[in-house]
């Protein structure tokens, strides 16, 4: 089996702010079906800690940025989780990357550079007799392990695969902590970790590692070009063949519905509707109840929903969203629900509320203006609950548009719109109410999206052959 470590920031179920946590909970027991025995390094945050009460000290860090660290072992699902215990950096309030405040943590750069050679130091030296042939790094939060890694001497030894799970976040900081993070000085160049000036950890992880992903085919294609590469175009086209985009999955056992046709949604549409105070008969409930739960920013395209809302409501359809962020948002819709009764808003996150949003919904609204991946419109494909997304990244990947080809084969399980404006989103959402209408029409799309495959068995075979690709190693299918 290829020995692979997984370095990520976050994961399901210990700590989770958005969707790389959901992919590195679930990559571990995905590939090891396919011959590949992935272990997990996270930092040691206090949740992990409290929620891995039994994990033990396997390795002791000295001097290291500030403090003394051990590395724990602890358990994910069936497969090894190691924690970066670490009390002077990650034993604090707030959350993952902000304080109290909603600020970031001034010691952010220390605090993630630690988990880079953290798993540099594991891959150099090895821990309980195990030395991984791949290092998997997730976002810029891991992505000084390839400069560290080369420190340590062991570069060619152990591979590296950087995946970008999105580029707006690249871990810039300062020049001056080249040295208070242990980076060579001949690294910081345009060749190298700087980036206008600032140490980039990003850069160095897309310049240094043996291959680097992201998490849709299309999203690869997207950051080759100036609208979507922030700044990062140049440096990923540069990688040629060895960056590639493979498409994340969803855990469909955790995913799962309880019913197994469309009929069986109804009782679910009505319990939440009663739930959230929406008509459940009359003018005001004749079309789609659409749901969304996301951030509420301006990536993710609700100033273009707030314009393009009234169309929606003056066709019977409701709107139930859970979501935060953007304060102006949050307030815009908090008055939308107060002038329309069917409007529901909830701000915040609940996991479970979530879940009978797209258990209750008939449509799951995702207008992105770039969109690496994203895993909510493959939970609504999962529950039958059609998503209406933008053309972009994972959503172009993942949804088959209603048009008249795709319906006149019977295949459509969504509704697609482009360019991302205010008026292509309300031409969709006429579209939505217009198919709606059609039950026989819904219908069928509604079994086409539950039947489509959502999960992790084709990706993880890819990243299985992607790593057997760097290592040399087979592995059986």
């Amino acid at each position: 089996m290829t020995r692979v470590l997984s370095v990520t920031s976050e994961c399901v179920p210990l700590v989770k702010t958005g969707g790389l946590a959901d992919v590195a909970g679930a990559l571990p027991g995905a590939l090891a079906a396919h011959g590949v025995d992935m272990r997990t390094l996270l930092p040691g945050y206090r949740a992990v800690l409290a929620a891995q009460p039994d994990a033990a000290p396997v390795f002791d860090i000295h001097d290291f940025f500030g403090g003394s660290a051990q590395i724990r072992r602890g358990h994910l699902g069936d497969t090894v989780l190691y924690i970066l215990d670490a009390p002077h950096l990650y034993d604090r309030d707030g959350s993952l990357y902000t304080g109290p405040g909603g600020y970031d943590w001034a010691d952010n750069p220390q605090r993630f550079a630690a988990l880079s050679l953290a798993a540099a130091m594991i891959a150099a030296h090895g821990i309980e007799s195990w030395t991984p042939e791949v290092l998997h790094l997730h976002d810029w939060q891991a992505g000084l392990t390839p400069v560290y890694l080369r420190e340590l001497g062991a570069a060619e030894r152990v591979k590296t695969l950087m995946t970008i799970h999105n580029i707006a976040f690249q871990g810039c900081c300062s020049a001056d902590l080249i040295d208070t993070l242990g980076l060579p000085r001949p690294g910081f160049s345009p060749g190298g970790y700087e980036y206008w000036g600032q140490i980039s950890a990003l850069k160095a992880g897309i310049i240094g590692a043996t291959k680097v992903s992201t998490v849709s085919p299309t999203y690869a294609a997207e950051l080759m070009t100036g609208e979507y590469g922030m700044g990062m175009e140049g440096v990923l086209a540069a990688r040629g063949s060895d960056f590639v985009g493979i498409l994340n999955g969803i855990d469909e056992e955790v995913w799962s519905p309880s019913y197994k046709t469309p009929k069986g949604k109804a009782k679910f549409k009505t319990a939440l509707r009663d739930e959230l105070g929406l008509p459940n008969s009359g003018p005001a409930s004749e079309g789609p109840l659409c749901v969304v739960i996301s951030r509420l920013t301006g990536q993710k395209g609700f100033d273009l929903l707030l314009e393009a809302l009234p169309t929606l409501l003056e066709q019977g359809g409701q709107l139930a969203l859970l979501g935060s962020g953007d304060s102006a948002f949050e307030s815009a819709f908090r008055d939308a629900a107060l002038r329309h009764a069917g409007v529901a808003v909830r701000i915040g996150y609940d996991e479970a509320f979530a879940r009978r949003l797209i258990e209750g919904g008939d449509a799951i609204l995702v207008p992105s203006r770039f969109e690496p991946c994203g895993l909510t419109q493959m939970y609504g494909l999962r529950f039958g609950t059609l998503p209406l997304v933008s053309l972009t990244g994972g959503l172009a990947d993942t949804v088959i548009n209603a048009n008249a080809a795709a319906l006149a084969q019977g295949v459509a399980t969504g509704i697609q719109f482009h360019p991302v404006t205010a008026l292509a989103l309300t031409q969709a959402l006429n579209r939505l109410c217009a198919l709606y209408r059609k039950p026989d029409v819904w219908t069928k799309m509604m079994d086409n999206a539950m039947a489509q495959p959502v999960g992790w068995d084709s990706s993880a075979g890819t990243y299985a052959d992607l790593f057997e690709t760097m290592t040399g190693a087979a592995h059986p299918k």
